[in-house]
Formats: structure tokens, C-alpha cells, sequence
């Protein structure tokens, strides 16, 4: 009976340390940790798909997360405001734009580094902004203007 017991109780350690083991990867790939850095805010006429948490990212790479949206209650846009980490300094003429990380997959909040020398400070703002593009209009623009083509064509042919 105590061999049992023994050999139960080392498979539980083993269980546990494979489950701490797969806990912490999560944790270091996933957005849940904080981003140690500064905080930049960007304002959008729309930011639909970004959310709090949301990745943060300069060339495709992670470096922050966004922290709140809010509607500016003047000028009516969302304001983002997000963290980016310590030692990527951003320049002030930057831009930031809401992308897709595909055709159905979820949006992220894009920096486009720009040339200055200068760089954006703590609680200072991205003045260049991007709204996300709207697949739906676009797939209806696309409709109606194929078959504005197709009605022209006959009245063409006739001249």
C-alpha cells in the first residue's frame, strides 16, 4: 500500500510541474503580462476591432498592448490608449493605423515609425492616424461598380 501511495505521489509532482511548465508559456506568449513602458494615446474616427488588451505592434512585432478606448466626448472620436514598452522610442511623426492579421482574422493597433529624430514622450499622442477598412463596403462598392460595367457595355457598342 505505501508503494502506491509513493508512486501516486511522484506522477501528482510530475503533474504538477508539467501544468506550472505549460501555465508560464501561456503567460509569456500570451497578452495577459503587463508591458513595462510608457503610455502614447492615438485618436481614430473609427477603431472597430481593437479592445482593450489588444496587441500593439511595429513591423508585425509585439510591443505593447492597448489599455482603454474611450469616446472623446467633443469631437466624438475614439481615443486609444495603449502602452508601449521602455525601449522602443517612437518617433513624433509616426503614424498609427487599426490593421487585420487577415481577412477573418482579429485587428491589432499598427505603428508606422516615422524619420524625426524627436521622439514621442510619456501620455503624448500619435497625431497620424487610420481607421480599419471596411471589408463590407467594399465588397459593396466593388458590386455596384461591376455592374455599372455591364450595363454600359451595350450602350457602347451601339454608338
Amino acid at each position: 500500500m505505501e508503494k502506491g501511495r509513493a508512486f501516486e505521489t511522484i506522477v501528482g509532482i510530475f503533474v504538477l510541474i508539467i501544468a506550472a511548465c505549460f501555465f508560464n508559456y501561456v503567460y509569456s506568449k500570451s497578452s495577459w503580462k503587463s508591458i513595462d513602458g510608457y503610455v502614447l494615446k492615438a485618436k481614430f474616427d473609427r477603431a472597430d476591432g481593437l479592445t482593450e488588451g489588444t496587441d500593439v505592434k511595429i513591423s508585425g512585432v509585439r510591443v505593447g498592448k492597448i489599455d482603454t478606448i474611450e469616446v472623446d466626448p467633443k469631437t466624438f472620436f475614439a481615443v486609444v490608449t495603449f502602452h508601449v514598452s521602455k525601449n522602443i522610442k517612437i518617433p513624433t511623426d509616426s503614424s498609427a493605423n487599426v490593421a487585420s492579421e487577415g481577412l477573418l482574422g482579429g485587428k491589432y493597433l499598427a505603428i508606422t515609425p516615422g524619420g524625426q529624430e524627436e521622439t514621442l514622450e510619456n501620455g503624448e499622442e500619435i497625431e497620424h492616424t487610420t481607421g480599419p477598412v471596411n471589408l463590407e463596403s467594399l465588397i459593396g462598392k466593388f458590386m455596384l461598380s461591376s455592374g455599372e460595367k455591364e450595363s454600359t457595355e451595350p450602350a457602347e457598342q451601339l454608338k
